[in-house]
């Protein structure tokens, strides 16, 4: 069995960011907001451990608004991306208008949920 080193795992690194460094600036821009959106989730989780989840739903509404925008803000990056080939027919604009439209009626929801 052959044991994994550090330089094995600066190796990794290296070619990670070397691959990620081609990568277009709007899908890294997306990538950032998704980075965010999910960030913000994990501080509301923190915080409901420490202090406590009394208003349930206001926990539960955050929480899955941050997680649905991430989830909408993938697919997003899946259909802007120029090397996928399942989605070459898409305008990036209706893209956008699709992600800007599921927003609306995920947010309409979670606005539904708090009561």
């Amino acid at each position: 069995m052959v044991k994994s080193t550090s330089k094995d795992a600066q190796d990794l690194f290296r070619s990670l960011h070397s691959a990620y460094s081609a990568t277009p600036t709007n899908l890294k821009v997306i990538d950032l907001y998704v980075v965010f959106a999910v960030f913000t989730a994990l501080i509301q989780v923190a915080y409901m451990a420490l202090v406590g989840s009394f208003p349930f739903n206001s926990f539960l509404s955050g929480v899955l608004s941050c997680i649905g925008t991430a989830v909408l803000a993938v697919c997003l990056r899946i259909q802007v991306n120029k090397e996928n080939k399942e989605f070459k027919d898409l305008a990036p604009e209706r893209a956008f208008a699709d992600f800007v439209l599921c927003n609306l009626v995920l947010h309409l929801v979670i606005i539904n949920f708090l009561g």
